[in-house]
């Protein structure tokens, strides 16, 4: 799946309300005694009507009790709801799968649904027993404040480590239909594919049957949240899930087809940026990192040495100090396990400020460290690899590597 042009999308604002029929909300529920009121750590998601639905999960072997339930609740392929916490992750713990189950009879109680309907997730701390006090008796305040503008309350309650909310949505036409697809992401650590390094929520009013869903973010997920690497750690908890209630009416989705690759392009349009926003705010991140391989002779090997570069720490290192050290890229372009002529392989620094070669036929090239210098103290940094004159071609994101990095990971739990 190539990089696309989206000038048949329009991007509005509304995150996981923008859709027609879809409500959010968040609340300070109190998780953490001592936590900022201002901060929100439960949220909801609610579709006036039952949706097709799919979902895909972390493949750590340690997995995160919320994900057990919501994979059995999503097994029939439909949903109507989603409950989610911050603060803490119900990992690890004997009684985890009890309180996922709890979380979601309250808020199939609150909302007179069935506690099948119900996704349910939480992300924070592993290993430590979820309160589920809190959780229990701010469900139905968060069912009452539920609105078509919720989403801003809703993001603000994932977050853990994020510094910045992460909203994309895009409208398009199916024929004379108006359809809208929108989503919200948290994620900053334990960033690394696959699947998904993140915790994503995703609506759409497109008519569209949940297996098609299936095939849709199975496609799009591989070349936008399994392209992200922030730190090398995968998480427990990873999840993306999609709700789709058909209220834009058009023709339903269940083939390939014309219709199906428009809305594949749109779940692409709001996953990549997602992505994009996912690794700018990797924890401590000064810079986004975008590497992009061409020249390869199919895409999965030109994908496999684009992460090899941003998953260097050394050349994260050396963004972070705006040092051209060139010889990181080649390294980590070297032991990439993959097959292609070292002697081939060229590279590109760039950014608003510029474009400099600092390699050319796996050698390196004269350069004006001054100039590299002003082009590395942008914020979005693009490392342009070509390994050979094949069809191939990849793009992959990431970070830098800053002092904030250890700081924040040296005392997460306090």
């Amino acid at each position: 799946m190539k990089k696309k042009n989206f000038k048949d999308f329009k991007f509005v604002s509304g995150g996981v309300c923008a859709s027609k029929g879809f409500l959010a909300n968040g609340i300070h529920c109190g998780l953490k005694l001592d936590s900022n009121p201002d901060k929100n750590d439960l949220a909801m998601i609610y579709a006036e009507k039952k949706c097709n639905a799919s979902a895909m999960y972390t493949t750590n072997k340690v997995q995160g009790a919320p994900i057990t339930v919501t994979k059995k609740n999503l097994q029939d392929g439909t949903a109507q709801a989603v409950i989610v916490n911050s603060v803490n992750a119900n990992t690890c713990n004997a009684d985890g799968i009890e309180k996922a189950e709890r979380m979601c009879q309250a808020t199939a109680k609150a909302l007179g649904l069935q506690p099948e309907d119900i996704i349910v997730a939480s992300t924070g701390v592993i290993g430590q027993p979820l309160p589920i006090e809190p959780i229990i008796t701010g469900i139905p305040e968060l069912a009452k404040g539920l609105n078509s503008k919720g989403n801003t309350s809703a993001v603000n309650a994932i977050m853990t480590t994020d510094t910045k909310p992460k909203e994309v949505a895009v409208k398009f036409m199916l024929n004379d239909k108006t359809c809208t697809l929108g989503g919200m992401l948290k994620g900053s650590g334990m960033i690394h594919p696959n699947m998904a390094t993140t915790l994503t929520f995703l609506t759409t009013d497109c008519n569209i049957s949940s297996e098609m869903l299936q095939n849709a973010l199975h496609e799009v997920v591989a070349v936008t949240l399994n392209r992200v690497s922030v730190d090398g750690d995968m998480s427990t908890n990873d999840m993306v899930c999609i709700l789709a209630n058909g209220e834009a009416e058009n023709n339903l989705i269940q083939a390939v087809s014309p219709e199906y690759e428009i809305f594949k392009d749109a779940l692409y349009a709001v996953l990549m940026n997602l992505a994009r926003m996912m690794a700018r705010d990797g924890e401590g991140a000064t810079k986004l990192i975008e590497c992009l391989c061409d020249g390869a002779k199919d895409d999965k090997t030109a994908e496999i040495v684009a992460k090899s570069v941003i998953m260097s720490s050394l050349f994260k290192a050396a963004i972070f100090g705006e040092d051209a050290n060139w010889g990181r890229i080649l390294c980590a372009i070297g032991y990439a396990p993959a097959e292609f002529d070292i002697q081939q392989v060229a590279v590109n620094l760039s950014s608003a400020k510029g474009c400099i070669a600092v390699c050319r036929n796996g050698a390196g090239v004269e350069f004006s460290e001054e100039q590299a210098k002003k082009i590395l103290s942008e914020e979005e940094i693009l490392v342009s690899i070509t390994v050979g004159t094949g069809v191939g071609s990849a793009v992959a994101w990431g970070c830098d590597l800053t002092y904030d990095y250890v700081r924040i990971n040296g005392d997460y739990r306090s």
